[in-house]
C-alpha cells in the first residue's frame, strides 16, 4: 500500500472524505524518513507536529529525577504520535519521541491541522475520535498500572500488543509496565506468562 494511501484509509475508518478532501491532505503531509535512535522531540521544546507512523516503531517517554526513561507509548505502522500537552497548548513537551527502529512518519503541523479543521470540518471529527481513543487507551493503562499485579499487566501487554513482543526489547516493555527488567525476566521464566 502506499504511503498517502496508507494515512488515508486510516482517516478514512472514521470519516468519509471526498477527491479533493484527499488531495487536500496528502499536500499539507511532510513525508520523514527517521533513522534508529533519532529524536523527533525532545523534551522541552515545543511539540508544533502530529506525526503519522507509516513504517517502523516510535516510542515516547520521559527521564526522571534518577536519569531512567520512562515509557509513556510505542506507535508502530498506522498509529499517530506527539506530546499533545505540547502540542495543544504550546507550552514545552514533558516528552521526547525517538525511533526504535529506521521509521518513515507523516507530520502534520498544528498550523496545517487547523486549516483542516476550517477546510475540512469533519477532520475535527476524524481528530476528536482519535483524542478519544488515545484517552480511553490511557485511562485504562493507568487503571491497570494501579490495580493489576504486574504479571497480569504482562499479559494483557502481551495480548493487546502483539506487534509490539518482538520489535521492542524486554526493556522497554519493562520500562512501559513500570517494572523493572529483572522482574519482567522473572515473570517470562514462569509457566503461562
Amino acid at each position: 500500500m502506499q504511503p498517502a494511501a496508507q494515512i488515508l484509509d486510516n482517516i478514512q475508518k472514521h470519516i468519509s472524505v471526498s477527491a479533493s478532501e484527499k488531495k487536500l491532505i496528502e499536500s499539507l503531509l511532510v513525508q520523514q524518513k527517521v533513522a534508529k535512535k533519532e529524536v523527533l522531540l525532545e523534551a522541552g521544546k515545543v511539540a508544533t507536529d502530529i506525526h503519522f507512523v507509516s513504517q517502523g516503531v516510535l516510542r515516547s517517554y520521559f527521564t526522571d529525577l534518577e536519569g531512567d526513561q520512562n515509557i509513556v507509548m510505542f506507535a508502530v505502522n498506522d498509529w499517530w504520535i506527539t506530546d499533545i500537552f505540547s502540542f495543544s497548548t504550546g507550552n514545552p513537551a514533558q516528552l521526547t519521541i525517538d525511533a526504535l527502529e529506521d521509521a518513515v512518519v507523516y507530520s502534520l503541523s498544528k498550523e496545517n491541522l487547523e486549516l483542516l479543521f476550517l477546510k475540512m470540518p469533519t477532520f475535527e471529527r476524524f481528530f476528536r475520535i482519535l483524542m478519544q481513543n488515545a484517552y480511553v487507551r490511557e485511562q485504562s493503562r493507568i487503571i491497570q498500572n494501579l490495580s493489576m499485579p504486574a504479571e497480569e499487566r504482562y499479559r494483557q501487554f502481551l495480548k493487546k500488543y502483539p506487534q509490539f513482543a518482538e520489535r521492542i526489547t524486554q526493556k522497554q516493555i519493562a520500562s512501559y509496565l513500570g517494572i523493572t527488567p529483572e522482574f519482567l525476566s522473572s515473570l517470562r521464566k514462569k509457566p503461562n506468562s
